[in-house]
């Protein structure tokens, strides 16, 4: 088992940990609900070390990017980054992803530089598929090891670590970023990124400076009561929102047609994995979708859980349900049927060889004031 750059920190707080996607990863604190709470309302921090970078450089890099994920990556400037996802060859998903346009300040004439952000399970599947699709003047660079990441989530995220940089937080739009000094550490990319709707920022930095970097954020942050946060209320947060997660709401065998993915894949961009598969499903539909629902009646749906229709038959399979913590009522995501996942349908959930009464609705679960 694998440990990240902070991993001391974690257990000096005294963190419930766990292995992670081969990582030593804090779960909680102080209880996932507190830590939930706390990057609702104020500035919560993660350590996503666990995650992989890759470097993509060379004239022909965005050509490869394009080939192989699925939203459009000609459209990014300088300082943009991009939700995607790499399509098998199947119309399924090998990984979902972040794309970062890089500056080309380290660049030759002519070439561009991309960092790809990945799932830490996925990481050499990722790296592997990316390589074997590689027939462009590009470069690959794995600087997963050598990177650490900091998720600074929350509503006062700016506010609590405007002190630390010259970059300015509350003017950074969602989905941007720049790289500058922070902490007093250079070559910080400071990302308006993050996994649980409450915005905030993720800080990639180098992996030897990630606990001088920890312990500024929490000096700067002591006035907003800023927490370090695990990887437990990480899901119930993103969850809340209707985030997809990697190996429950999405893998090898789900369309993002299906998966409520539409919006980035990019069917007209040209040619890319899958894309006359999706093109299909776009014009003949789709069997099934992946819905959101909120549960009617007492009872927590979990991964694998069957879903029915009122006479108890299966039409579907829950992908990650929890009690969320923000609305005090349990939620869920499952695949079902197609003409099941119409918002206000009635399904029902088995919980014990019980059919628990559920409703379908729209995301998110939790509306952002």
């Amino acid at each position: 088992m694998k440990n990240t750059p902070l991993t001391q920190i974690h257990l000096d707080l005294g963190a419930k940990m766990a292995e992670f996607a081969g990582y030593n990863m804090p779960i909680s604190y102080v209880g996932i609900k507190k830590e939930h709470q706390a990057v609702r309302e104020s500035v919560g921090v993660f350590d996503v070390s666990h995650m992989g970078e890759f470097i993509v450089k060379g004239k022909e890099a965005a050509d490869l990017i394009q080939l192989v994920t699925s939203n459009n990556v000609k459209k990014l400037e300088i300082g943009d980054a991009q939700y995607s996802c790499l399509p098998n060859h199947k119309g399924g998903i090998v990984d979902d992803l972040l794309v970062y346009r890089l500056p080309e300040d380290r660049c030759s004439e002519g070439e561009q530089a991309f960092m790809l952000v990945v799932n830490a399970s996925n990481i050499q599947k990722d790296w592997d598929w990316i390589s074997q699709h590689n027939t462009f003047d590009t470069q690959l660079m794995n600087i997963s090891d050598q990177t650490a990441l900091l998720a600074v989530q929350g509503p006062k995220a700016a506010e609590a670590m405007q002190s630390l940089t010259d970059i300015d937080l509350v003017g950074m739009k969602y989905y941007t970023f720049a790289k500058g000094t922070f902490a007093g550490i250079n070559n910080v990319l400071v990302s308006a990124t993050g996994y649980t709707g409450s915005g905030g920022f993720e800080l990639y930095v180098d992996a030897n400076e990630a606990p001088k970097i920890w312990k500024a954020v929490f000096e700067a942050g002591a006035a907003y009561n800023v927490q370090p946060i695990g990887l437990g209320a990480r899901d119930t947060l993103r969850l809340e929102m209707g985030f997809c997660l990697y190996g429950n709401d999405i893998d090898d065998s789900t369309s993002p047609i299906e998966a409520g993915l539409g919006w980035i894949t990019k069917t007209k961009k040209g040619k890319f994995n899958s894309v006359e598969i999706f093109k299909q499903q776009r014009t003949e539909g789709v069997s099934r979708k992946l819905a959101a629902f909120e549960m009617l009646e007492r009872g927590i749906p979990r991964h694998h859980y069957e879903i029915t229709d009122a006479d108890g038959n299966t039409i579907g399979q829950v992908t990650s349900g929890t009690q969320a913590p923000s609305l005090n009522k349990a939620i869920g995501l499952g695949y079902v049927k197609t003409e099941f996942a119409k918002p206000d349908t009635e399904i029902f959930i088995k919980i014990r060889d019980k059919q628990i009464k559920a409703q379908v609705v729209k995301l998110p679960f939790y509306k952002v004031s």
